[in-house]
């Protein structure tokens, strides 16, 4: 099947951030009495949007976190994302010879997807072509955000694709009717445990964008070594 649309997830797919995230989420759950490790931050938000993070939170540990404290985790994360964020190794060549629609949808906020991009100089490629789960009611795994992201690109959702590297992330293109790719590229693989969900089966699975170019060179215009010349 040729794509009609792919929709890329930012965080840990196209951006190399997943890492940098936990670390300013722990260290500001920290700073409020909430002790959480790695694998506690995989198993309950990876994928997932702010609003699971309070609310998890106070369930688990009886613990209100105050009004101030989203403002301080995305301070944190910011800064972290100032210091040491990387654009995913071959993204910005995958992205640059793709012969197939594509966009981007996030369940990060607007102000966190408008910083990540313009540090990872991808402001340009998305203009017009991002969303996130602010325009929808419900969050990953619902189908809303891929669904709406389908229909503002004008693409039936049977022939999307969606790039995901969360079980979250699969869990709702697969609810949306839609191809689902596992990316598993991010440094956060290889150091979380991320299991996937047993009802989630991956139509495809790539452990980078050279290998999702080699597996399917029709996709592409040119090869990206052109597109890195270029």
């Amino acid at each position: 099947m040729r794509p009609a649309l792919i929709i890329f997830d930012c965080d840990g797919v196209l951006i190399d951030s997943e890492l940098l995230s936990a670390g300013a989420l722990i260290d500001a759950l920290a700073a409020h009495g909430v002790d959480v490790d790695l694998a506690f931050v995989a198993r309950h938000f990876i994928g997932r949007a702010y609003a699971t993070i309070p609310a998890e939170v106070r369930a688990r540990f009886g613990i209100v976190l105050p009004e101030s404290f989203e403002a301080e985790y995305r301070a944190r994360l910011v800064a972290g994302f100032e210091a040491g964020l990387t654009v995913m190794d071959g993204a910005v060549e995958t992205l640059a010879a793709l012969d197939v629609p594509f966009c981007l949808a996030t369940s990060s906020s607007p102000l966190r997807l408008a910083a990540s991009l313009r540090i990872a100089g991808l402001e340009k490629t998305f203009a017009g072509r991002a969303f996130t789960a602010s325009e929808v009611a419900r969050g990953k795994p619902a189908p809303d955000l891929f669904l709406h992201a389908a229909a503002r690109m004008g693409a039936d959702p049977r022939g999307c694709v969606v790039i995901e590297d969360s079980g979250a992330g699969l869990q709702a293109a697969q609810a949306a009717g839609m191809q689902a790719w596992h990316f598993t590229g991010g440094s956060h693989c290889a150091v979380m445990e991320l299991p996937l969900p047993e009802d989630v089966r991956p139509h495809r699975r790539f452990a980078s964008f050279a290998e999702l170019r080699a597996t399917l060179p029709d996709l592409f215009l040119v090869s990206a070594d052109i597109v890195r010349s270029a």
